[in-house]
């Protein structure tokens, strides 16, 4: 089954017209997106788009043989003009299994907002799914068999991703390929980083896919260290890079602080913005998780992790051993470069300014500084945040 992707944009493609957007003005060149719409063996078209005869031409391809034309979402705007020779465009109610006389089927899925996905079948057994803008699968069944294709909204609805995997219906073989970009997605190849961290890729409108081809599956990094000064956005990146998963377990190592309302309403925003599947454990006792199997782990930080270990130490006093950090040092490292489960850990980024003018300042910054290189030197992927913008270290 081969799927012919003639735009790969958001329902007004990108750039948006007269947006003066940062994300507009470098959607140029391989970079521009039409509408999504895709073509499927010459016979189904998914989502009827403007110029969507020319798009196909280009990519060379004709409409010619077209059986049917579905409608994912609804469409604001001025009515798309339909091509001469084109069957009528419809929506399938939701569950409704359609055969065609090409041997392929199509059922129609539910979604949590308005539209509806579709599921295709290829006579010698392919499958793909497809989702609507902004649409995840409502009530996705557990125990389902993985598709070979996904086309979704990656970049938007991350969550959908993780429903899918979940109920297995996204493996590690499925080819999940984001569509319906649009200027809420960053340029490349930031793009491309991000969806790589999902499991995901994004490819030029024109590109067709041979469905069952996984040569081209992004490797997700099992240990990602995230670095970054305060307000960075370190934290938050952290949380883009794994919210395509289900069940991640957030270990926060901050704690709780009596009697501090700014230090409880920080807390609370970082729980609202986590996804609703997630769970949370505060704790500083990393090596038991590390090391035991289980869905992925998102460590929020190795510096608060540091200070609670300084303190049980009582390492603060200038001249004071650090024997037992160093061994917690080398214990939390080992535990990180053995452990069986995707880690995406955060922490901060000191000692680029002033010297701390107090010898606990100066400690701290040392020790952080060696626990963060020797956690990057076992991690897969490093970023560094600045300003909301993330640099890969490796």
């Amino acid at each position: 089954m081969e799927l012919t992707l003639l735009g790969t944009g958001g329902p007004e493609g990108l750039p948006l017209p007269d947006c003066p957007c940062a994300a507009c003005a470098v959607a140029v060149g391989a970079g521009a997106r039409g509408a999504t719409a895709v073509l499927v063996d010459g016979v189904v078209l998914l989502d009827l788009t403007p110029g969507v005869a020319l798009a196909a031409a280009r990519a060379g391809h004709t409409l010619g043989g077209l059986r049917l034309v579905l409608l994912s979402h609804p469409h604001d705007g001025p009515a798309v003009e339909i091509p001469p020779g084109l069957p009528a465009p419809t929506r399938v109610p939701d569950g409704q299994r359609l055969a065609l006389i090409t041997g392929h089927h199509v059922q129609a899925v539910a979604m949590d907002a308005p539209g509806t996905g579709y599921a295709i079948e290829s006579p010698d057994g392919l499958r793909v799914l497809y989702l609507p803008p902004g649409g995840a699968p409502a009530g996705t069944p557990d125990g389902q068999v993985p598709y070979d294709l996904v086309l979704l909204d990656a970049v938007g609805r991350p969550d959908a991703l993780a429903r899918l995997r979940a109920a297995g219906a996204v493996g590690p073989t499925t080819d999940v390929v984001a569509v319906h970009l649009d200027h809420g997605a960053p340029p490349r190849p930031e793009l491309g980083r991000r969806l790589a961290a999902l499991g995901a890729r994004a490819v030029p409108d024109g590109t067709t896919l041979t469905v069952g081809d996984y040569q081209e599956v992004p490797d997700i990094p099992r240990r990602t260290l995230v670095l970054g000064g305060a307000r960075s956005g370190k934290s938050a990146e952290a949380e883009r890079r794994l919210a395509g998963f289900p069940g991640v377990l957030y270990v926060a190592t901050g704690g709780s602080r009596d009697g501090d309302d700014e230090w409880a309403r920080r807390v609370a925003a970082h729980r609202e913005r986590r996804p609703a599947s997630w769970r949370t454990e505060e704790t500083c006792d990393l090596v038991p998780l590390l090391t035991a199997p289980g869905p992925p782990l998102l460590i929020d930080c190795l510096g608060l992790w540091l200070t609670s270990v300084l303190d049980k130490a009582d390492a603060w006093a200038p001249g004071a051993s650090l024997d037992e950090v160093r061994g917690r040092t080398a214990e939390l490292v080992a535990a990180f470069r053995r452990t069986p489960r995707t880690v995406v850990a955060v922490s901060n980024e000191v000692g680029s300014g002033v010297v701390p003018a107090h010898p606990s300042g100066r400690l701290f910054r040392d020790e952080l500084g060696r626990l963060n290189a020797a956690v990057a030197a076992e991690s897969e992927s490093v970023l560094l945040l600045v300003s909301g913008l993330p640099l890969p270290l490796r």
